[in-house]
């Protein structure tokens, strides 16, 4: 994530040099913001964790076999990788520096979770509570997504080749790798994730204006709006799952590095 972030400070710097080369320079494209309709392709990286939130973890609940000990009440870390994203760019003027923006593609990335919960190894008077389950604390989450965002990008007047912008929206995402339909769980070592999410998005960019093209980096912060999680069978009613019991929300959030052509 830290080398995305560094990779569009680099480009922003680059901008910034480029527009004070700009004084003496030809204007490229100069209509091509005039026009109602513009098409194009993005592609870029992506990095992608989760936001995960707990029920009320204070020592004091009679369900719980072991209490958490407080200072160690994160259950469950991620290890997260790069991915890519590969998409189309559909942009509707509305107005000379706001327009709406529709770019449908696709989204892959991986995950590694591991769990620390304490109750997964609970043993009061020597009997395992989860005896019949895999106590193996990891998984790997693997998501290939088709990412719907439709955004809103209000522009800066442009300043001979180059004009920044902000950008934010929401965006359906479906997830084909979800395996929310499947009837094993945790208790068999499958960590189930909802096939669809509705998420929000907020970025900035800029725009390079060449001779036959513009180009369009931006940067984007992605944020999960519903709970992906499908929770474990409760196999006894006096423990909740190991795994997922004690999460209250589970739910991406991630940064975009797209470059954009039109």
């Amino acid at each position: 994530m830290k080398k995305i972030i560094g990779l569009h400070i680099i480009i922003f710097i680059l901008g910034i040099h480029f527009v004070n080369a700009q004084k003496e320079r030809i204007s490229y494209l100069p209509t091509e913001d005039e026009k109602l309709l513009h098409f194009g392709f993005y592609l870029g990286v992506n990095s992608n964790s989760f936001k995960i939130s707990y029920f009320d973890q204070s020592g004091f609940d009679p369900n719980s076999p072991i209490n958490p000990v407080p200072p160690q009440d994160m259950f469950v870390s991620v290890n997260s990788s790069v991915g890519f994203n590969l998409g189309l760019s559909i942009d509707y003027r509305l107005h000379k520096n706001i327009s709406l923006r529709f770019e449908p593609g696709l989204m892959s990335n991986s995950k590694e979770i591991t769990f620390i919960d304490p109750n997964l190894d609970a043993a009061p008077d020597g009997i395992p509570i989860y005896k019949e389950s895999t106590t193996d604390p990891v998984r790997k989450i693997a998501g290939t997504y088709m990412h719907l965002p439709l955004l809103l990008k209000f522009s800066s007047n442009r300043l001979n080749n180059i004009r920044p912008y902000i950008i934010g929206g929401v965006s359906y995402d479906f997830n084909f790798s979800s395996n929310q339909g499947n009837s094993k769980d945790n208790w068999e070592a499958e960590f189930r994730m909802k096939k669809s999410v509705f998420m929000y998005e907020v970025g900035i960019g800029m725009d390079f204006y060449f001779f036959f093209f513009k180009f369009s980096p931006s940067i984007r912060g992605v944020f999960a709006i519903n709970n992906e999680l499908v929770p474990d069978e409760v196999r006894d009613p006096q423990y909740s799952s190991p795994w997922t019991g004690p999460i209250d929300y589970f739910g991406t959030r991630g940064i975009y590095l797209n470059l954009a052509f039109q």
